[in-house]
Order: structure tokens, then sequence, then C-alpha cells
């Protein structure tokens, strides 16, 4: 009892730190997000105001009327800046930098302080708990280096073509991960790699940016809009990068897409398909409705979906010495579960890292089991996503023999 308190002390701790970053990471997400997102729709919203009018003499570039809580705005943008530094000058970037910092906290919490279980997967490759750490931070820093590379080079005039190369190094870097860890942590990573990106973009270059124009107003001079034009590119970059990470974030609860055997093809599909809806809307917002890419992503979801969709599994299917199997004795199926299943699924799982059952799913009784049979045969059989990353080796015959039981009624 002595030596158990400390380890569930530790493991209880760990799960309301959890808890308590993944919503700071979620709030200062919606915070960041919601700003990029509006900031988006107010550059792409704007209309010029009239030559030789009073805003046009003033440099404003762009203006539009709304209204929101009771209120009327008047939102302007300015060409470069205004002929005088405002007294109060907001800065958007701690939204940024603390999504950032919760997100690779929790990142820490989930997957680095139990890589055993969170990222390595040995059907997969046979790493070492360092090894697998090592593989998820030098994505963070490879995908920055090679993006803000690409981005400094004269593929950066071609924004065009500097999409789709970005777009394939991306799903090259989820084709590789995908041969190291397990797909539930290759996706991750992808995400946190693109969203080290977001976050570079906004504390190496778009910040030092409005620093150099600030400075160079408060020094009397004109400010060079250099500055502020490699700024917008960034933030378009941002604004196009959020829905395939929202994806990724969302992605661990939806183990079709991660745990399937061409996942980084899957991932590849689900990013394309933000992209264009995203692009769907930044041209709305301009005025300009052009309903083929929010169309083609969705055609490139159902094809996704399709794609995906678990094969029908046959009840006669060959284990133990090839014997058909029919109706399985529960007394088997109940053997396999408690050594597959059970160290995690418990009301005091006895697997590292785990101080509840996940998804509250509890399988130690043949009670349990039957009430959560339909639960166990899509996740073990149909989908094969549990045991994660296959923690406990279940194989394929024991798969086979627990949708054999299910399929025959599950009694």
């Amino acid at each position: 009892m002595d030596a158990f308190l400390p380890t569930f002390i530790l493991a209880y701790g760990t799960e309301w730190l959890n808890l308590l970053v993944r919503w700071l990471h979620l709030i200062t997400g919606i915070a960041w997000i919601g700003a990029s997102f509006y900031f988006a729709w107010l550059d792409n919203s704007i209309r010029p105001p009239k030559p030789g009018s009073e805003l046009a003499n003033k440099g404003v570039s762009g203006e539009l009327w709304a209204v929101h809580g009771g209120g009327f705005y008047n939102p302007q943008k300015y060409l470069v800046a205004p002929k005088e530094l405002p007294q109060e000058l907001h800065w958007f970037k701690w939204e940024a930098y603390w999504t950032w910092m919760s997100g690779f906290a929790l990142l820490s919490i989930v997957y680095y302080f139990n890589a055993s279980a969170m990222m390595i997967d040995k059907s997969v490759a046979d790493l070492s708990n360092w090894q697998a750490i090592g593989v998820g931070i030098g994505t963070l820093l490879l995908g920055w280096i090679v993006y803000d590379s690409l981005c400094r080079s004269p593929l950066a005039k071609r924004d065009g073509w500097l999409g789709i190369v970005m777009f394939v190094f991306i799903v090259a870097v989820a084709f590789v991960l995908s041969k190291l860890l397990s797909g539930r942590a290759a996706y991750i990573h992808v995400g946190a790699m693109i969203g080290t990106m977001m976050v570079g973009n906004v504390l190496m270059l778009i910040i030092p940016g409005q620093r150099k124009l600030v400075e160079a107003m408060q020094a009397g001079k004109s400010p060079d809009p250099i500055h502020g034009q490699k700024a917008k590119q960034r933030s378009v970059h941002n604004n196009y990068f959020t829905l395939p990470v929202l994806f990724i974030m969302i992605s661990n609860h939806y183990a079709m897409t991660y745990s399937h055997s061409y996942n980084w093809l899957v991932l590849a599909g689900m990013i394309a398909a933000g992209v264009l809806i995203r692009h769907f809307f930044n041209l709305r917002h301009k005025g300009i409705t052009n309903w083929a890419y929010p169309v083609a992503g969705v055609v490139l979801l159902m094809i996704v979906a399709v794609a995906i969709a678990p094969r029908p599994v046959v009840r006669a299917a060959q284990a133990d010495g090839g014997a058909t199997l029919a109706a399985p004795d529960f007394a088997r199926v109940q053997a396999v579960i408690n050594q597959r299943c059970v160290s995690c699924h418990a009301a005091v799982p006895t697997q590292a890292g785990f101080i509840a059952a996940p998804a509250g799913i509890m399988l130690q009784s043949a009670e349990l089991i039957r009430q959560n049979g339909a639960k166990v045969y899509q996740q073990a059989v149909v989908l094969k996503a549990m045991p994660l990353a296959n923690l406990t080796q279940i194989t394929e015959a024991e798969r086979a023999l627990i949708g054999a039981w299910y399929e025959a009624g599950a009694k």
C-alpha cells in the first residue's frame, strides 16, 4: 500500500494537470483562432474609400461599418501606417504564444511522459521512449526550419506554388511519422508541427515586423512597407493552416482516421479539404463566390469516408489452428479481454500512465464485457484501434475470436 500511494498520487495529479492544461489550450486556441479569423475577414471585407475623400487623404486603404452587441463599429486599415502613432496600440500576440506553450505542455503530459503507451507501436517501429520523443521534438524543429526557409526563398513570390510545396512537405512528414510512431502520435505531431509554424510566424516575423513599423514612426521616419507585406503573407498562411490543425486536434477521438493502414494519405485528404473550404470563405469575404472549392472539399471528404470504411468482418474467420469460428465459448473471449484490455479498462487500471478507464469503459467482469460488447467489437475488431498502439499485443486470431462472439449475439 505504501508503494502504491506515491504512484497513485502521481497518476492522479498528472490526470488533473492534463485536464487543466487541455482547458487552457482550448481557451487560448479559441482566442487566437477567433482573432485570426476576424482579421482575415476584416482584410477581405474592407472596401477602399472614395478617391480624394478625407479617409483617402489620411492614407486609409479600406474601411467598413459593422454592428455587433448593440453598437456600431467603423474599423479602418491604413496602407502602411497612420501619420501619427496612437498613444494606445493593442498587440495580438499572447493568444498565439499561450496556445503554443499550453499545447507543447499538453503534448509532453499526454505523449512524452507516457511515450511507451501513447507514441510507440511495436508493430510499426521498435523504438525506445527517448527515440520516440526525439522523433517528435525533431519534427517540430524540422518543420519550422523547412517552412521558414521556403518562405525566404524565391518560391515565396509565388504563393500558389509555395502552398503546393508545403502541402507535399507536410504529407511527406506524415508518411515518415506513420512509419515511426503510432498513428495517433503521428497525427498529433503533424498538427504540432503546423502549430509551431504558425506561432513561429507570429514570434519570428509578424511581431518583429510590426515592431519595426512602430520604431520607425517613433524615430520620425517613414515605415518600410516590406515589413507589413511579409507579415501579411505569413498571417495568410496561418489562416490556411487553421482548419487542418483543428481537424488534427480532434482526430484522436476518431480512430478510423489515424488507425488506418494508409493514415498518412487519409490525413492528406482531410488537410486538402480543409484548405479548399477555407479558401472558399476567404474569397467570399472579398465578394467572390465560387462554389467549386467547397464542393471539391466535400467530395474529397466523401472519398476519404468511403475509402476508409471498414470492410465487413467475415464471421468465418480462421483462428487457433484454422478452425472456423462460429459462436466461441464466452470464457475464451473473457480470457482474451482480461489479458489484452483490462489493464487499462478497469476501475483501477494497472497499466502505467492510466488513472481511469479510457472513455469510462470498464471490462473487468462478464456483465461489463456484455454491456460494452458493441464498443469492444467496433474498436478492437472493426477499427483495430484498440488496444492503443497494440500495447498488449493482441493477435488477429484473438480479434477474430471477439468478432465471432459478438456477431453470434454477444451471449
